[in-house]
C-alpha cells in the first residue's frame, strides 16, 4: 500500500496477506454463475468490472461468505439445541465499507447476486445506510448539509434499531429509502427485510466505533465485515471520472438535484468534483472512514485500475 494509506505492521500481522494469483485459484472448479449481460447492469458508473474479476476475485469470497453464514448459522443452531430452545438463527449480516467512489456499492450488489446463487444462502438482501442519512431539511436544520456523508449526518439511532431487529429475528425490518436523484429521503418509500438468510449492509461508516463509550457500535451486528480499500491519489481520479458520467446521464435528469452541473463546461466540471473531493469526501475518508479499515473481516485492495491486486483476509 501506498505510504500515506499504509496500515502499520501490527495491523497487517492480524491478517492474512493473499496475492491476486493465489486468491483466484480459490475459484479453481466453480462454474461461472453470471453472464457477461448480467455483470455490465451490475457494474456502476466507472467500475471497471468484468466476467474475470468476477470469477478471479468475488466468486471466491461470494464462496468463502456463503461458508462462514452456514458455519455461523449452524453454531446458532448448537447453541439453541444445547440451551434447550427453539432454533433461533437469524440472518447473516455482512458490512461493506470504504470511500465514496471506491466501488462498494457495485461490490455490494454483486456479492447479493453471487451469494444467491449458493444452496446454503438463496435469499439475500442489500440495506444501503443512505437510507439512513438524515433528510436534507433536517440536515440544513443541524447546519450539516455540506457534511452529508460524515458520521454526524446519519441517524445512527434509527440504522442501530433496524439492525437490532434483523438480528434479533424479526418477521420483518423497513429501512428508509434515499433516491440519488433527489438526493433526499423519500418520506413514503421503504426497503422491507423479511428475514432472509444474509443481510448485506453497505456504507462508508458502518465499520465505525460507537460515539460513546455505552453506545453499541453498528459494526456490532455484523457477522462479517469488508473494506474495499484504494490509493487515495487513485479514488480521486475515480471520483471525477464518475462525476464527469454523471454529469452527461442521471445530472441531466430535469428532476436530478444536480442538473444544475448538467450544462457546465468538462473544465468547470472537474474543478467542481475535484473540490468536492478534496473539500469534503478526501477529509471524511481521512478522519472517519480510513481509520476503521483494521476492523474489517477482509480488505479487498484495489489497483489504480480498480481491479483487486491483493486479499487480506483476518485470522481467526
Amino acid at each position: 500500500m501506498p505510504a500515506e494509506t499504509a496500515a502499520p505492521a501490527e495491523v497487517l500481522s492480524l491478517y492474512r496477506d493473499i496475492d491476486r494469483a493465489e486468491w483466484a485459484r480459490m475459484a479453481s472448479g466453480i462454474p461461472q454463475p453470471l453472464t457477461e449481460t448480467e455483470v455490465v447492469q451490475l457494474r456502476g458508473l466507472g467500475d471497471r468490472l468484468d466476467l474475470q474479476e468476477v470469477r478471479e476475485v468475488y466468486l471466491p469470497l461470494s464462496r468463502l461468505l456463503s461458508l462462514y453464514a452456514k458455519a455461523t448459522q449452524r453454531l446458532g443452531a448448537d447453541t439453541s439445541a444445547f440451551l434447550g430452545e427453539d432454533d433461533g438463527t437469524t440472518p447473516f449480516v455482512i458490512g461493506v465499507a470504504g470511500s465514496v467512489a471506491v466501488g462498494k456499492s457495485t461490490i455490494a450488489r454483486l456479492l447479493r447476486e453471487l451469494m444467491s446463487r449458493w444452496s446454503d444462502t438463496p435469499r439475500v438482501e442489500l440495506v444501503t445506510t443512505d437510507g439512513f442519512l438524515y433528510p436534507n431539511d433536517e440536515l440544513e436544520r443541524r447546519g450539516l448539509m455540506e457534511r452529508k456523508g460524515f458520521p454526524e449526518s446519519y441517524d445512527r439511532r434509527a440504522l442501530v434499531e433496524f439492525l437490532s431487529e434483523v438480528k434479533s429475528g424479526a418477521a420483518e425490518a423497513r429501512a428508509p429509502f434515499y433516491s440519488h436523484m433527489r438526493y433526499d429521503i423519500m418520506p413514503d418509500a421503504h426497503v422491507t427485510v423479511r428475514r432472509p438468510d444474509v443481510v448485506i449492509v453497505e456504507g462508508l461508516n458502518v465499520l465505525q466505533p460507537p460515539p460513546a463509550p455505552n453506545d453499541v457500535a453498528v459494526s456490532e451486528f455484523f457477522d462479517f465485515s469488508i473494506y474495499v480499500d484504494a490509493d487515495a491519489g487513485h479514488i480521486e481520479q475515480w471520483y471525477v471520472e464518475r462525476f464527469l458520467a454523471l454529469r452527461k446521464a442521471a445530472f441531466s435528469n430535469p428532476n436530478s438535484y444536480f442538473k444544475v452541473f448538467a450544462d457546465i463546461t468538462d473544465e468547470v466540471a472537474v474543478e467542481r468534483a475535484l473540490r468536492f473531493w478534496r473539500e469534503i469526501n478526501l477529509p471524511n475518508l481521512v478522519e472517519n472512514v480510513l481509520p476503521t479499515r483494521h476492523r474489517a473481516s477482509l480488505v479487498l485492495q484495489k489497483a489504480a485500475n480498480h481491479t483487486v491486486e491483493r486479499v487480506l483476509l483476518r485470522k481467526l
